[in-house]
């Protein structure tokens, strides 16, 4: 199996947190490492912040404390930066360009970052594997989350600095598609 570095250098023996039930303050605390599962049905999650029927998460979420640096998993560049300021939403946010060891073209969004992340990067900036790119936000800068970065694939370019990254179970095939699954850089996480 091809290894990639880490998007964020988890502790040895970090929780798998079960998300099906209940908001994320109430399952993680602000300074608590683990990792929440990509295609989760996290309806109970999505609802307080209005997403209607798009409940089933399309990246990993890597938990830990503000300030905790965020990684680009291969060499790379950035396509864009910007800021999902809508409560709920990914707030500071980084999607860079990358090419996976076999050739393949895939877009990574870094997102829920801490502002500081966004500072001097510019589109067609080059980065390196394990190169930190990022540190994860603090609640009230980060779309109101516990502190954690949002990882996700995608397949296309996108047009904005953002990815939906929830769908609706009646999209979900051609979603999942569009939006691969992210152990396929991260490794077997969970």
């Amino acid at each position: 199996m091809t290894t990639y570095h880490p998007v964020v250098e988890l502790p040895e023996n970090y929780p798998i947190f079960d998300l099906r039930r209940g908001t994320i303050p109430e399952v993680v605390g602000d300074r608590e490492w683990g990792v929440g599962l990509y295609n989760e049905l996290r309806e109970d999650v999505y609802s307080q912040f209005y997403h209607g029927d798009r409940i089933i998460h399309l990246g990993v979420d890597l938990f830990g404390p503000a300030g905790t640096p965020v990684h680009a998993f291969a060499d790379g560049e950035i396509l864009m930066t910007g800021i999902n300021d809508k409560a709920g939403d990914y707030g500071p946010t980084i999607i860079c360009k990358h090419r996976l060891h076999d050739g393949t073209i895939i877009y990574a969004l870094y997102g829920h970052l801490a502002t500081k992340s966004l500072a001097g990067k510019v589109p067609g900036q080059a980065i390196k594997a394990g190169e930190i790119i990022a540190w994860i936000g603090k609640t009230h800068e980060n779309g109101g989350w516990n502190s954690h970065a949002h990882f996700q694939l995608a397949t296309e370019p996108p047009e904005v600095c953002d990815m939906p990254g929830t769908a609706a179970p009646g999209q979900l095939e051609s979603a999942l598609k569009r939006y691969p699954d992210p152990r396929t850089v991260l490794g077997p996480i969970f």
